[in-house]
């Protein structure tokens, strides 16, 4: 089985200037969604494993975080794609939880319940915690989109301070997407038919 481990915020929707708290506010990142739909077309699975600690501190409740994903869930499968879950730890950062990223936890869920050697996922986000959890839960394939908290890293330069040594670098979701999946030759144009004088 192939499967992606995803970010959420940052990486398929934009930081806002706080915790998103309902639907409304939730938006894609342009291209995000496209770029998904053709991971799921060319036989991968997403799951997405997210810290909302906005839960733990009562910013908002499980019916807000349930309905965002819904709408995120509406807006991919209109241009052809699939999530297969969301993972989130709802955890306050003073809870001492195992499933809070960086911990590993979160991770190790999602790669026991799909059955999953952990060094054959692609985790892929926008910030440190995320791919600093995969390394931690032995993932190999570690991967940085240059969007939200790293909207300002080159893709072009060194690994930032703080991730995990081997991470690839990426402008976008899509850019990653182009990267891991071969190029489809486009097929060259039928030549027409050429009739002898007369022929029908």
């Amino acid at each position: 089985m192939k499967l992606a481990i995803l970010d959420r915020d940052g990486t398929l929707n934009p930081l806002g200037d706080d915790f998103i708290t309902s639907a409304e506010e939730w938006t894609a990142v342009p291209g995000a969604l496209e770029a998904i739909a053709r991971l799921n077309h060319a036989g991968w699975h997403v799951v997405v494993a997210t810290n909302q600690p906005g839960l733990g501190r009562g910013l908002f409740d499980v019916m807000a975080i349930n309905a965002i994903h819904a709408k995120m869930h509406r807006q991919l499968a209109a241009v052809g794609g699939r999530i297969d879950a969301v993972f989130y730890c709802p955890h306050a950062p003073d809870e001492d939880c195992a499933c809070r990223k960086p911990a590993p936890g979160l991770l190790e869920q999602i790669c026991d319940r799909y059955g999953v050697e952990r060094h054959d996922v692609q985790i892929v986000g926008s910030c440190a915690v995320h791919l600093q959890a995969g390394a931690a839960a032995g993932a190999q394939q570690l991967h940085l989109v240059c969007t939200g908290q790293s909207a300002l890293v080159d893709a072009r330069g060194a690994v930032p301070e703080g991730f995990p040594p081997g991470t690839v670098l990426h402008e976008s979701l899509k850019n990653f997407v182009d990267q891991l999946l071969p190029a489809v030759p486009v097929p060259a144009p039928a030549a027409a038919a050429v009739h002898p004088p007369g022929a029908i």
